[in-house]
């Protein structure tokens, strides 16, 4: 079987080349012919982060100089890229969108997942807590236990485990990749998908989440685990966790320990989920800002500086709306997924009532219904969202770093435009 390579990922379009070829849903892509100096100056252009891309609505990444005016004959003109020269404030604008561009991406990514850290720490510890009196449903507690974690444990505390949720999404991403290679099982769906076309990437995604899990059930721990009595891991200790719980090697657990099988299925209703929430809310709250955009802002009369704006940041409000009505509407779910994958695994917290001293996690629930019928009978429905005030602030955070980076791009803007 030849590995089957996506036609797009993350925005990254198909960049042109010698031949044709065709996407799932039957669209083909013209080929592109290129002259000797094309080919002699080619240069590719780098990998798109959110937020960074400054294109208008419907638009694919363009080429690295590909609507640049050629260089008039005659002109003196060293710039070795077929965009002709760079001179000039145009040019200088334009170099300064594009890394002000960038700049925005990255602000967006780092607040997701490292200003955001403290909060899923203390979210997630919640969640496993069933002898919390104490729900911390509202970020005031919140902001009030974190301070007490950071001052009887040290910063570390609220960073715990964060190197293990990179490794938990490089190895999702990673293991998307291969899947889709050697499967005929679409990475990316086509503006003319077909519901078999959506059947069978939600389960590439499904697969994906199954293949993450041990490593994902690692990483909670990381997170949960009180300081205290925590050992100086290892950056990889996540990944040797993960193997060991598959082939049920390494730290002793509990008999109570769920396996695997038992965990497969909430860890694949999670997940996809997730997936199926956030994308339709996502392509909604675009097509909103688009229609907005376009009634409040005409074509003929909108300046420069909002055209950029506008290019900019639907994307990142979308991302960042979806993401927090899924999370919202999952946190019950999230909740019992928590609880199974920490069972058994001689897991010790820290205790959310006071600030300091342990507890240790000794449930015993028999699967996903137990687990339910469970918490409502002893915590009620309100303990299904223990912790959700550090969704509060996590949101208000990564919303706060959204409108600053606004402002402050706004600014740069309106001083070289």
């Amino acid at each position: 079987m030849h590995p089957r390579r996506p036609d797009g990922f993350d925005g990254l379009g198909y960049r042109g080349g010698g031949s044709s070829r065709e996407d799932p849903g039957g669209n083909s892509f013209s080929a592109k012919s290129f002259s000797s100096s094309d080919l002699s100056h080619w240069v590719t252009t780098p990998p798109d982060i959110p937020g960074s891309r400054n294109l208008h609505w419907g638009e694919k990444t363009p080429l690295y100089g590909a609507g640049a005016a050629p260089t008039p004959v005659g002109a003196s003109c060293e710039e070795p890229y077929p965009g002709g020269c760079s001179s000039g404030p145009g040019a200088s604008s334009e170099q300064l969108n594009r890394f002000a561009g960038f700049g925005i991406g990255l602000a967006s990514l780092f607040t997701e997942n490292v200003l955001a850290h403290p909060c899923i720490v203390l979210r997630r510890q919640c969640q496993v807590n069933y002898h919390a009196r104490h729900y911390h449903l509202t970020p005031f507690t919140v902001i009030n236990i974190m301070y007490s974690f950071n001052k009887t444990q040290g910063p570390r505390a609220l960073w715990k485990g964060m190197g293990s949720t990179f490794i938990v999404q490089g190895v999702t991403l990673g293991a998307e990749g291969i899947i889709s290679e050697f499967t005929p099982l679409p990475r990316e769906l086509s503006h003319k998908w077909s519901p078999k076309q959506v059947g069978e990437h939600l389960l590439l995604k499904a697969l994906t989440y199954v293949v993450a899990m041990p490593f994902y059930s690692a990483s909670l721990i990381e997170t949960v685990q009180s300081e205290i009595i925590r050992d100086n891991a290892g950056i990889l200790e996540c990944v040797k966790e993960g193997i060991g719980r598959v082939i049920g090697l390494g730290v002793p657990h509990s008999k109570r320990l769920l396996p695997l099988l038992a965990l497969t299925f909430p860890t694949v209703l999670h997940g996809v989920l997730h997936y199926i929430i956030s994308s339709i809310i996502q392509k909604f709250v675009l097509l909103l800002l688009k229609r907005k955009n376009t009634h409040n802002h005409p074509t003929e009369s909108t300046s420069p500086v909002q055209s950029i704006l506008d290019a900019y940041f639907p994307e990142l409000i979308a991302n960042f709306t979806a993401s927090l009505c899924s999370d919202v509407m999952l946190y019950p779910l999230e909740t019992v997924l928590h609880r199974l994958h920490i069972q058994g695994t001689r897991t010790i917290i820290d205790n959310t009532d006071l600030g300091y001293e342990v507890l240790p996690i000794n449930t015993q629930y028999e699967g996903m219904r137990d687990c339910i019928n469970t918490i409502k009978q002893e915590e009620g429905m309100l303990g299904f969202y223990k912790g959700f005030g550090a969704i509060i602030v996590q949101y208000a955070l990564h919303a706060a770093v959204l409108q600053i980076t606004k402002i402050i791009y706004s600014t740069l803007l309106q001083s070289n435009v």
